[in-house]
């Protein structure tokens, strides 16, 4: 017996010890491969200002960030299934799914911390006609399946050719390839890309563009993590933290460093 009493006490002395060097509950933070926000460098790593902010927001929160790869077609259905905690990246918050249906009645929202649009990206020829949402008629545009580029074209664009990929950079690979005509993605990734690589002779239409977007971080409803990510962001702004890395990363021109007016 007082083998075994022995033996109980070791255990809960390693579990005591385990808990005091900072063992952390664990949170999936599900992303899409796409610079400037999520995306691997030379030696593979995953980084990215939403990489490096969230990172910087769950270390504060006491969370570990762990990074989860996802089909955006299917976010919703992972972040209510539990195999994902949040989705973070580039998540335009005020717009409508091709459903119909707002976003933020399917999930709840972080503060809105960075601008964007949707901008059209395509050869330079083509760009050269267009002039207005009809020039694009007939023309095959590949879109992010359920994402903002998918509800502009729908909603905008509706004499051309819908192709639904996967993520955006197929749909910026389609067009390189030449099996699309034009494509629609947030303006921050139009910006990495074009113009390097793949796709240096490609443009973005300056004529057509969505209306200002805001990214924010969706977590499912009633989920507790919101209120905590809001505060961590404010803190990380008044710190100057997601300043930093909005010049690190070359968003500065878009990122919200001042949270004041999202405040209930």
């Amino acid at each position: 017996m007082k083998k075994i009493l022995a033996l109980l006490l070791a255990v809960m002395m390693m579990a005591t010890m385990f808990t005091a060097c900072g063992l952390k509950e664990t949170v999936v933070v599900a992303y899409t491969l796409y610079d400037p926000m999520n995306y691997l460098d030379e030696n593979g790593d995953l980084v990215g200002f939403d990489t490096e902010l969230a990172e910087a927001v769950f270390e504060k929160l006491g969370y570990a960030a762990s990074f989860k790869l996802i089909d955006w077609n299917q976010k919703y259905t992972e972040l209510n299934a539990g195999t994902i905690d949040c989705i973070w990246n580039g998540f335009t918050a005020n717009t409508a799914d091709d459903d119909g249906v707002a976003r933020s009645e399917k999930v709840d929202f972080s503060y809105n911390y960075m601008r964007n649009k949707q901008v059209i990206v395509t050869t330079a020829e083509i760009a050269a006609t267009v002039t207005d949402t009809a020039s694009l008629a007939g023309k095959v545009g590949a879109v992010e399946a359920s994402s903002a580029g998918d509800t502009f074209l729908t909603e905008n664009l509706t004499g051309a050719v819908k192709k639904g990929v996967t993520s955006q950079l197929d749909a910026m690979r389609d067009l390189a390839m030449k099996t699309a005509d034009f494509v629609v993605v947030d303006e921050q990734l139009a910006k990495a890309y074009v113009g390097t690589g793949d796709y240096k002779d490609l443009v973005i239409v300056e004529t057509v563009t969505g209306t200002e977007e805001f990214y924010a971080i969706g977590f499912k409803k009633g989920s507790d993590l919101t209120a905590k990510v809001n505060k961590a962001l404010e803190e990380l702004a008044a710190d100057g933290t997601i300043a930093a890395l909005a010049e690190k990363y070359g968003v500065s021109n878009t990122a919200i460093v001042n949270f004041d007016d999202q405040k209930n």
